[in-house]
């Protein structure tokens, strides 16, 4: 059981990378949904709309829409699936690749440079090091 100091700091902890998360978000072009299958896509490589929504826990016919629109704007392509005739894969086209990068680039550019204005070199040190800590509470 965790102790009342450990609880309030996940909490606040909680809050406030899902404050920051919500403010990096606001730097997008892509509307969050479809960023979102582009990464899966990008890190996971290609997937049936089938697979994509559960992986995002949405229902195929809502992922089917979303990958429509993908489609329309030239940033994933349906290839044939290689053993099951009646499947088709989704992955990213080379300007599906450009616009994903060109959306983590505005985030990263948009949070670095609020670093720099706003942490003293000192913060910006424990914040690295908090980076490390995030990193593997995620992992668990």
């Amino acid at each position: 059981m965790p102790t009342a100091e450990t609880a309030a700091v996940a909490t606040e902890l909680r809050t406030a990378m899902g404050k920051l998360t919500r403010r990096v978000k606001h730097e997008d072009h892509i509307p969050l949904g479809q960023v979102s299958v582009l990464g899966t896509l990008d890190r996971d490589g290609a997937m049936t709309t089938s697979d994509l929504a559960a992986d995002h826990r949405v229902r195929p016919q809502s992922m089917a829409r979303a990958v429509g629109l993908l489609m329309d704007q030239g940033l994933v392509v349906r290839r044939a699936h290689p053993t099951d005739g009646r499947k088709s894969l989704l992955e990213l086209s080379p300007a599906g690749h450009a616009a994903l990068e060109e959306e983590r680039g505005r985030r990263a550019g948009w949070l670095a440079q609020a670093i720099e204005l706003e942490l003293t070199a000192e913060e910006r040190e424990v914040l690295a090091r908090s980076a490390v800590l995030m990193e593997r509470l995620a992992a668990r």
